[in-house]
């Protein structure tokens, strides 16, 4: 079973108070969930249409797990302390085996 990852772009922060409530609660919820960080923080280089922005990767055992973990009651709890405080892109990606 392949793994797969989350991967996230922060388009713009609109509200850092929102945000750092989100990350506080977001870290735990993803980690419990089974959710490794890889990656994360300002883009060290972009290429062709890469913008600088914020790019969260997280890896997760299975795609299964990382829906999982997207739909937990802790994961939707962060969302609503994010409240919009945000914009990005948030994508499930399975890795290839």
């Amino acid at each position: 079973m392949p793994k797969a990852y989350w991967v996230s772009a922060y388009h713009a922060i609109h509200d850092e108070e929102k945000f750092a409530a989100y990350l506080k609660l977001a870290g735990p919820a993803i980690i419990s969930a089974g959710g490794k960080f890889i990656a994360r923080g300002q883009a060290a280089q972009v290429y062709e249409a890469g913008i600088q922005q914020r790019t969260t990767l997280i890896e997760f055992g299975s795609l299964d797990a990382a829906i999982a973990a997207h739909d937990s009651p802790e994961y939707q709890d962060a969302l609503k302390a994010l409240d919009g405080g945000v914009t990005r892109d948030l994508r499930v990606v399975e890795g290839v085996e």
